[in-house]
């Protein structure tokens, strides 16, 4: 139930990102750059003062890392570029479906063969994203950056002993990034208290806290589950982004969303299944 209870927590933490940072760059409350900035920084002061009041609960020595921390940052930037062209939903099922994509092509990488009903998927999930129709080049192509970074950063999330200070230090690892960031967009600047507040809350609670959940949540989540729980956040940024920001959830989305989502879904499944018969006949 505290696997449940976390993942279900990570999941909304994951839409709400995407709903507040298209309602901030779509009613042009603030740019990407900064919001992007406020975002890490937030994240950063939230998970300092979280990290100081579990340190009598979590003693753990370990630290995250620079490469962690790098797809961190880079994901963090093209999330928020794409968001000023594309709506939450399509925003969400491109981002969501490339990092589906990415876990399995890591996992390809490292000898893991697709048989038919796996291929058959990631051809489905193809055709789903080429269905979307002409969503911003630029956006699309930052967002699907954006999720490959994100892929990454969940597998390195699967080994971690100590998910708060893993996060926690992640987070303190984009700082000089944000720096420079600052440094070369600040006199494209324009800042609103609205924008901020968004930009603060992205990155306190949908990041900071969201993220140190997730880490919590893939202790006790498989890769097959990781993957899969994943692709319930595009609905649900969906759903927000109806809801909060006033956009039409239209039916070449939804057809889209069942492609690429039922698509993934056949090729994460079906490698569970091959798995298990695999651990089947091992064991007679």
């Amino acid at each position: 139930m505290r696997i449940l209870f976390y993942t279900l927590v990570s999941l909304l933490a994951f839409a709400g990102n995407s709903v507040l940072c298209r309602i901030a760059l779509g009613e042009e409350t603030i740019d990407a750059a900064s919001f992007t900035s406020i975002r890490l920084l937030a994240g950063i002061i939230f998970l300092a003062v979280l990290l100081k009041l579990t340190s009598g609960v979590d003693s753990s020595s370990s630290k995250g890392s620079w490469s962690a921390s790098l797809m961190l940052f880079i994901y963090a930037v093209a999330f928020s570029f794409a968001y000023v062209s594309l709506e939450t939903g399509t925003g969400a099922l491109i981002l969501f479906g490339f990092v589906q994509m990415t876990m399995i092509a890591i996992g390809l990488y490292k000898g893991n063969r697709l048989h038919a009903l796996e291929w058959f998927g990631v051809l489905l999930a193809f055709s789903g994203l080429v269905g979307l129709g002409a969503p911003s080049l630029e956006g699309f192509t930052l967002m699907a950056v954006a999720g490959i970074d994100w892929g990454i950063y969940t597998l390195a999330g699967k080994g971690s002993t100590s998910p708060i200070n893993d996060t926690a230090y992640n987070f303190y690892r984009t700082l000089p990034f944000v720096f420079v960031l600052t440094l070369v967009t600040f006199q494209q600047a324009e800042l609103s208290d609205k924008g901020i507040l968004l930009a603060i809350l992205s990155g306190a609670l949908a990041s900071g806290l969201g993220y140190a959940i997730w880490y919590m949540a893939l202790k006790g989540l498989s890769g097959t589950q990781a993957a899969v729980v994943q692709l319930f956040v595009p609905v649900i940024a969906a759903i927000g982004g109806v809801v909060f920001a006033d956009e039409v959830f239209s039916l070449r989305l939804a057809l889209s969303a069942l492609l690429i989502l039922g698509g993934i879904l056949a090729v994460v499944l079906g490698r569970h299944v091959l798995n298990q018969r695999h651990w089947s006949n091992q064991k007679s």
